[in-house]
């Protein structure tokens, strides 16, 4: 028996963030019904890339049941309603305010359903200044500081994958498994709030820490670190790069020594501390490319290894696709589409050996027809069930 089987997620859901948290109660063994407008959840058409599929789409959406429903339809808002009261979980990231106006707000349903946990996913709140303001993945970025971080000194630059939704897409996942072990025990269904820019914010402490009480913002510095040095990438011989990171005193002794084997930088006053390290990071820099510049790569991967200096190299997707450690650990698994199996990770957490669930990426309203009749024959039940109550 899978962590969450027997429970029932139902989520009005688009984009990533709220798709991204459902997955997750999905991996873990959740039934998620997935519930999209006709024209299906937008993130269906943000490409075609996986065999005419959208690759946002097949990450955020394996493992569900895909149900149609114009919640603009109040017949169809009463099916929606009907099948919330036996579910578990209501998920939605409709605009700020939608989901009261049709009746899918937290009140209105734990009225129908004391047990349901509501979790709503808004990009900035559901009060304040910026409560209707339109907000998606890059202006989240800009808003918490993550874009004028990141970057070059010359060029600002967004983070490659959507961090703030997937950052609030976490929060939610792990706020509704700790609704889950409340209602355990107070037999309540509580309320989930999470918006993309407290989320984010929350990624933003080392930053906003060194800001408010150092009086300056990190500086950008690429694939480098304004606050740690040495870190980052380094020149080696045939024109390649290793990045390491160098964390205390202590790595930097191991580097200066058993790497570099210059012990005598150890008494130089510009790398005497960290702080003194940041400050001449340049003239750092150069003193470690004058070794590894003349130092094949994997004699210089070898050194640090062997030094216990953490070291990396700088892979392509497709690199980690094919990466050796996950290979070695059979990380990958196969889910259906439409269109044929494709490959997957398998998920990050391993509880009590639990297989992955495979379940494939549904098409949109596959699902939709065996849903309303199951959920149509239950009010009927309950419904014969009330009337012999009365007799």
């Amino acid at each position: 028996m899978r962590t969450l089987e027997g429970i029932t997620v139902v989520s009005v859901e688009q984009a990533v963030a709220a798709p991204f948290a459902s997955r997750h109660l999905a991996d873990l063994g959740a039934r998620v019904i997935k519930v999209e407008r006709p024209s299906g959840d937008f993130a269906r058409h943000y490409d075609s890339t996986v065999k005419g599929l959208s690759s946002h789409f097949v990450w955020t959406n394996r493992n569900k049941e895909s149900l149609v429903l114009d919640l603009k339809d109040a017949q169809q808002i009463a099916s929606l309603q009907s099948i919330l009261r036996e579910a578990d979980v209501f998920i939605q990231n409709l605009a700020p305010g939608a989901a009261q106006r049709l009746g899918l707000g937290h009140a209105e349903l734990h009225a129908i359903n004391p047990r349901l946990i509501t979790c709503s996913i808004s990009g900035y709140g559901e009060s304040g200044p910026y409560e209707a303001k339109k907000a998606y993945d890059l202006l989240v970025q800009c808003e918490t500081g993550v874009v004028s971080i990141t970057g070059t000194e010359e060029e600002p630059a967004k983070a490659g994958i959507p961090v703030a939704d997937i950052a609030a897409g976490m929060y939610a996942f792990s706020g509704i498994l700790a609704a889950l072990v409340k209602r355990e025990k107070t037999g309540e269904g509580s309320q989930v709030d999470v918006s993309m820019l407290e989320a984010l914010g929350e990624w933003m402490g080392y930053p906003m820490y060194y800001t408010e009480y150092g009086g300056t913002s990190p500086r950008r510095t690429g694939a480098r670190h304004a606050a740690i040095a040495p870190y980052g990438p380094f020149a080696v011989a045939g024109g390649t790069s290793v990045f390491l990171a160098v964390q205390n005193d202590r790595e930097w002794s191991a580097l200066v020594t058993n790497v570099l084997r210059q012990p005598e930088l150890l008494e130089d006053p510009r790398f005497t501390t960290n702080t003194d390290r940041v400050e001449h990071a340049e003239e750092l820099k150069a003193t470690i490319e004058a070794v590894f510049e003349a130092t094949p790569a994997e004699d210089v991967e070898r050194r640090l290894d062997d030094a216990g200096i953490a070291n990396a190299r700088l892979r392509t997707p497709k690199d980690f696709v094919d990466h050796p450690q996950l290979a070695a650990r059979e990380r990958w698994m196969q889910v259906g589409t439409s269109k044929g199996p494709i490959k997957a990770l398998k998920p990050v957490f391993h509880i009590d050996e639990e297989p992955p669930r495979t379940d494939p990426v549904p098409d949109l309203g596959q699902h939709t027809e065996r849903i309303l009749l199951e959920y149509s024959a239950l009010r009927s039940d309950y419904s014969a069930l009330e009337k012999e109550g009365q007799q």
